[in-house]
């Protein structure tokens, strides 16, 4: 079997906007047996692209996509949050990388990979040590082969 050609991966565009809104609808209808039922219902579609809008001019974000042959295949954010600095992490700065998600027709070709080896290198461009990410199970052994443990601190939240 021939091996797929190596993943481009290129910097979100405004015109990837509503690819970017679908393959973010993707991620969470992945999600729902965890999540609950949503309480936005479909407003949130158009807070996302303007969200996106946004942030694809922004200095601490950074949204990066491969294409498939008609529209996005997938796509990934990384943020740079800031925290006060600590015995650990003496600039503060932590990055996040979050929203991973590849079409199923375009899965297990190395799209993911590519895309969090890309925002690690942006993240390590800007002098960050630190990046955390929320896996998935399925996520999880790619994200171990990156360099990634799993944290003693358990991840917890309130929704209001």
């Amino acid at each position: 079997m021939a091996h797929p050609a190596a993943a481009v991966v290129r910097p979100a565009r405004p015109a990837d906007i509503p690819d970017l809104v679908e393959l973010r609808g993707m991620l969470f209808a992945g999600m729902a047996t965890g999540w609950g039922p949503p309480t936005a219902g479909k407003g949130w579609r158009a807070a996302c692209a303007d969200a996106f809008a946004r942030e694809l001019a922004a200095d601490d974000m950074r949204i990066v996509v491969v294409d498939g042959a008609d529209g996005l295949a997938a796509c990934g954010l990384g943020v740079v949050d800031r925290r006060l600095p600590s015995p650990y992490n003496v600039s503060g700065r932590v990055g996040h990388v979050f929203g991973i998600v590849t079409r199923p027709a375009y899965r297990r070709r190395g799209y993911a990979r590519a895309i969090v080896t890309a925002l690690l290198t942006w993240f390590d461009e800007r002098g960050l040590t630190r990046v955390d990410l929320n896996a998935s199970a399925d996520g999880q052994s790619l994200y171990r082969g990156l360099g990634f443990t799993v944290h003693p601190d358990p991840a917890m939240r309130r929704n209001r």
